[in-house]
């Protein structure tokens, strides 16, 4: 399992707590954990490009899932979910984060990095984190309703599949201006490169890498 952090750059101050904990949160997993920033010595990127940069990561089969966040985690959330091929859980608590994992077969966390986040704050993070993977993922829940919680979960996939459209018609037709600075994020694109396995959306971005 490949997992990414990547959060926006109104918390570039927490990018390495986020990137510790998911670490911690997953080291019973056979997991790999990669860090893409937003680092401090970036420029500066919106939420919505970020999500973007989510979507690539997804959309090209380079990893599994993305821990990301901002300062509420609803904007991110919010854009992630935009995306095809994106189900998204915006989880602020553990409780949150535990039934996302079991019930709606996501691949994408948003994590409040700001909102509430005063004494104690990193605790919840870890907690959060914790019972996101404490579990196999998608399993159901409660048990009882297992079988008809994972059916509700695919049958939201195929909705997402026929309401949206791919992650290369998406990036034409937004501005060139806004989407460069994604295509100039060397670390991302290069691992999406070497670990994709969608050789159409791949192609897309070497052209403009």
């Amino acid at each position: 399992m490949k997992i990414a952090v990547i959060q926006a750059s109104t918390q570039v101050a927490r990018n390495q707590l986020l990137f510790d904990e998911t670490r911690r949160a997953t080291a019973h997993l056979p997991a790999e954990v990669v860090n893409f920033g937003v680092f401090e010595n970036e420029e500066k990127f919106s939420y919505v490009q970020i999500a973007l940069c989510v979507g690539l990561l997804l959309n090209s089969g380079a990893v599994d899932f993305v821990v990301t966040g901002c300062s509420s985690g609803n904007g991110m959330n919010s854009a992630a979910n935009a995306l095809p091929n994106v189900i998204s859980g915006y989880l602020p608590t553990p409780s949150d984060a535990y039934l996302f994992g079991r019930i709606n077969q996501g691949n994408c966390a948003s994590l409040p990095l700001g909102l509430n986040f005063g004494w104690a704050g990193e605790l919840n993070l870890r907690f959060t984190l914790e019972k996101l993977f404490e579990e196999p993922l998608n399993t159901g829940y409660p048990k009882a309703a297992a079988e008809r919680k994972r059916a509700d979960a695919t049958m939201l996939k195929s909705i997402k599949a026929l309401a949206q459209t791919d992650m290369i018609a998406i990036l034409e037709a937004l501005p060139a201006a806004f989407v460069r600075p994604i295509f100039q994020k060397e670390a991302l694109i290069a691992f999406i490169l070497k670990e994709g396995t969608n050789e159409k959306l791949m192609e897309f971005l070497r052209e403009r890498s």
